[in-house]
């Protein structure tokens, strides 16, 4: 069996293709660009652009293949409302088009496929379990929702499609909007959040995201939906108030009335000036925490890393970068 990695070079797949490796597999990283990591002494690598289907056949699956989909589009860097259309599906739904038609073509089964828990929108109830209703508030998690809609469909003729709904992924390599939270408390600004901060904010690693890949395949490849968050997420207040503590800065937390934000970035983002994405702030202040106790049930699957040592992990990658050093960030850190 080989392990064929659609955006095997990204963020979550730098993470998998090292735990194949060691579990002794072949494996294949089919993406676009091709970063300088070590593992590629080892790996093959494809150039494929899954936005282009004859790009995704000519990688070759073959029939035994066990495929992931790591390729997308993020909600950063932000895009103004008029181009996020084009943004997002091209890559997050045509993309799945092309890779599970090349899989059906080749007759290979197996598919490990990365959502988002965006799909959900605003909480109903908390904690969010898999079947928490599903109303996406951008083009976003609408993209992310549209694969599971085909993946369900490809269940129906005998395909394996496991699905994972990760919260914010972070780890060594992305910051994404925590770049903007990071330059506040370097400052020594006020940091001002959407609503009182008491409510909990989950990140999840991305190492435990690769984990999660991999415990797909050891289960079979089961017909279902994960969450992946951490556990006991902290409020927002203790998980920034920690990082400002860490960082030696004198920025104070700043409560803010949540509705009045929101209608202010609501209209940034219609002038064409958005500061966040609105499926990022319209949520902010709400109880978003997913239930991950399914993936253990039946993965065996366990987030090890806490969301306090993953954001001051973060902040000291960023800050090295910017003192000009480098660190060893494509390991995990110390458990």
């Amino acid at each position: 069996m080989r392990h064929v990695i659609f955006g095997g070079d990204g963020f979550v797949g730098c993470h998998l293709a090292p735990k194949l490796l060691a579990d002794g597999a072949e494996v294949v990283v089919a993406d676009i660009v091709k970063s300088d990591l070590s593992h590629y002494r080892s790996v093959r690598f494809v150039k494929c652009d899954v936005t282009d289907s004859t790009s995704v056949e000519a990688v070759g699956l073959k029939p035994d293949d066990m495929v992931y989909n790591l390729s997308a589009k993020m909600l950063s860097p932000i895009q103004t409302r008029a181009k996020r259309h084009d943004f997002f599906f091209p890559v997050n739904y045509y993309g799945t088009i092309h890779i599970i038609e090349a899989m059906d073509a080749a007759g290979a089964s197996k598919l490990v496929h990365f959502t988002t828990d965006m799909i959900y929108g605003h909480t109903v109830v908390t904690p969010m379990k898999e079947d928490h209703p599903v109303a996406p508030l951008g083009e976003y998690g609408l993209s992310k929702q549209m694969t599971e809609e085909l993946a369900a469909e490809w269940r129906k003729r005998g395909m394996q499609v496991s699905l994972f709904r990760p919260r914010l992924i972070i780890g060594p390599g992305r910051l994404g909007i925590l770049e903007k939270l990071f330059k506040l408390i370097d400052m020594n600004l006020p940091v001002p959040m959407i609503g009182s901060g008491k409510n909990p904010y989950q990140f999840i690693s991305v190492f435990d995201c690769a984990e999660a890949a991999r415990a797909a395949w050891k289960a079979g490849v089961p017909n279902e939906a994960y969450n992946l968050g951490s556990l006991n997420p902290p409020p927002v207040r203790k998980l920034l108030g920690d990082l400002v503590k860490h960082a030696g800065s004198k920025s104070l937390l700043i409560p803010t009335p949540g509705w009045a934000v929101k209608r202010a970035l609501d209209l940034f983002d219609l002038m064409n000036l958005p500061i966040m994405d609105p499926e990022q702030y319209l949520i902010a202040d709400e109880e978003c925490v997913l239930d991950v106790s399914k993936a253990e049930r039946q993965l065996g699957w366990v987030p090890k890393y806490r969301d306090e040592d993953m954001l001051i992990a973060a902040y000291s990658e960023y800050r090295a970068k910017k003192d000009g050093h480098s660190l060893a960030a494509r390991h995990a850190p110390a458990e």
